[in-house]
């Protein structure tokens, strides 16, 4: 019995790591195809002529920036679109260029 302990723990163990490794994989395919799709209506928009409205929050992000408050520009960023610290991090980065 006490030798089995160990063989099952360790089974146990690679099974959990399997399930995440397939897990991680399915959210990178995932994203890859959402940025896909996320280009190709950007595309038809613009084939289209049509103007998607800026956020009013992004005058504000602007205003920050423009206080060289960096970090705060961040957080309303993240606040505003939902995004993680990263992307917001970026996103607010281009927009200082």
């Amino acid at each position: 019995m006490e030798s089995v302990l160990p063989v099952v723990i360790t089974v146990l163990v690679l099974a959990v790591i399997m399930l995440v490794a397939a897990s991680d994989r399915r959210a990178r395919t995932l994203e890859r195809r959402l940025r896909q799709l996320d280009r190709k209506v950007d595309l038809l928009l613009a084939q289209a002529g049509v103007e998607q409205p800026e956020d009013a929050r992004m005058a504000e992000i602007d205003q920050l920036l423009a206080q060289g408050r960096t970090i705060q520009a961040i957080k309303v960023h993240r606040e505003a679109t939902g995004s993680g610290l990263a992307e917001a991090k970026e996103a607010v980065e281009r927009r200082m260029r």
